[in-house]
């Protein structure tokens, strides 16, 4: 099993600090908002390295952080008149219930910055000791960036970079413009704690550090997040960690890519971003899932008008199948051990792909040609087209696919396609298929026109029709 490592920019074999055992970890949200596409495809993407370590026979232990105190955080509270820590709470519960919606699992271990403070602080102690951070004096902490001569490894960075395009706090008191804060002063009516420097909060960067530590120790095998954490905010998690423990704090970085729309990076500055909450009203969890995975997740995912509307349709289409192989099994037609063996074969190839790096991509593709099999083996009455659609059901729940029962997914998908439809489409359908049953080709072809000017496809089928948003 090979993955790739930000931090050497190579595949590597996955061996395990320790035997058996995997420790892993992944940057959460910072709740200043309603959970968008991207939280969702990176909570995917670490929920399904979590299943297949799992499936490879290790014991995983998995945490997810949740930032519950920042600058966004603060801003929040003063623009609703709500307290910081009762907007951050309610805001972890409407993202706890979408995600929910979505069918992400909750890591082992939720982590929250509000309750470390205490870690936050022992860690921070233990820099200034070491000599790798500073007081100014007027309740501010910094880390000393010159005390860690590998800082910039895992970005790639010099410290000159550092400066460019990367805000900084700007404090007289800091030895150097590119030191970053680890404790900030609170500023009159923000959220704030006691510790040995005066009231403040944490830094962002320190609370993962120190939530790892008290977590899991001085090391982990693996941690990942979004690639526009790399720098500067994994990058400061390695310094200040590795300057307290002296130890290599992570063996393998991962970083997923990020989500485009088309063709811009998706942010609230731009007005492009896609909430999890709407996507889930239009589209099934598992056509969300199957657009997002069908990219490999280093990779960014551009968005287009067609993206998830293309993707229900392949889920649909997968669904039927998955129907008509529950019916063949009602009808009689049962596999046997030699059908069950001959179907397993698609577990191989998914395995296949995943040990290369979680090739989701790759997996997925296998899908077109599995069902095509099913299909053909179910004409000719044969049970390894059960057999098969049973594997694929067992193998692919992994990516959080087929785990719903064919009726319960095609009656959702007919509730939600009909109410997109309007009654006045659903007529001219219904005009065009009387045209069609007289052979008036030219009405029916205007008819189909006109569909196709309102937003509308229509597919012509041995039961009638298919009507759908184009």
């Amino acid at each position: 099993m090979k993955i790739y490592n930000s931090l050497t920019r190579q595949k590597e074999e996955f061996v395990p600090i320790e035997e058996g055992k995997v420790k892993m970890y992944a940057c959460g949200i910072t709740v200043s908002g309603e959970a968008h596409v991207g939280h969702a495809y990176q909570a995917l993407i670490y929920d399904i390295m979590r299943k297949y370590f799992q499936k490879k026979g290790y014991s995983v232990t998995y945490a997810r952080n949740y930032t519950d105190v920042d600058d966004k955080i603060i801003a929040k509270s003063r623009e609703t008149g709500i307290s910081a820590d009762v907007y951050a709470a309610e805001m972890i519960k409407n993202i706890d219930g979408v995600m929910r919606r979505f069918r992400v699992d909750d890591p082992d271990l939720w982590l929250k910055a509000t309750e470390n403070i205490g870690n936050i602080i022992d860690f921070i102690q233990g820099l200034i000791e070491k000599g790798h951070a500073y007081s100014t004096g007027d309740g501010n902490v910094y880390f000393d960036v010159d005390t860690y001569p590998a800082y910039g490894h895992l970005s790639g960075r010099n410290l000159q970079d550092a400066l460019d395009g990367v805000r900084v706090e700007n404090d007289e008191n800091k030895k150097h413009a590119y030191d970053f804060a680890l404790w900030k002063a609170a500023k009159e009516g923000e959220i704030c704690w006691d510790s040995p420097w005066g009231k403040g909060r944490p830094g962002w960067h320190i609370e993962c550090s120190a939530m790892n530590r008290a977590a899991f120790g001085d090391q982990i095998d693996l941690h990942g997040g979004g690639r526009d954490l790399i720098f500067p905010h994994h990058e400061n998690e390695i310094a200040q960690t590795e300057a307290l423990t002296g130890k290599r704090f992570v063996k393998y970085w991962t970083h997923n890519g990020l989500i485009k729309v088309n063709g811009q990076k998706m942010s609230k500055s731009l007005g492009n971003s896609l909430l999890l909450s709407d996507l889930l009203d239009k589209y099934s969890d598992e056509a969300i899932k199957f657009a997002l995975l069908q990219t490999n997740y280093r990779g960014d995912i551009n968005v287009t008008d067609d993206l998830f509307p293309e993707a229900e349709k392949h889920i649909r289409e997968f669904y039927l199948t998955l129907s008509e192989a529950e019916k063949a099994r009602r009808g009689g037609l049962i596999p046997d051990r030699a059908d069950e063996t001959f179907a397993k074969k698609a577990d191989e190839a998914f395995d296949k792909a995943m040990d290369d790096d979680f090739n989701t991509a790759l997996a997925l593709s296998d899908l077109f040609g599995l069902f095509k099999e099913v299909r053909a083996y179910l004409a000719q009455n044969d049970a390894k087209g059960v057999a098969l659609a049973d594997q694929i059901k067992k193998t692919y729940a992994l990516l959080g696919l087929f785990k719903k029962t064919p009726e319960e997914y095609l009656t959702r998908y007919n509730k939600t396609h009909e109410e997109n439809i309007s009654a006045e489409a659903i007529a001219l359908a219904e005009e065009r298929k009387a045209a069609r049953a007289n052979k008036d080709w030219k009405k029916s072809d205007e008819l189909r026109a006109r569909l196709t000017a309102m937003g509308y496809a229509v597919k012509d089928t041995k039961d009638g029709y298919e009507l759908q948003k184009a």
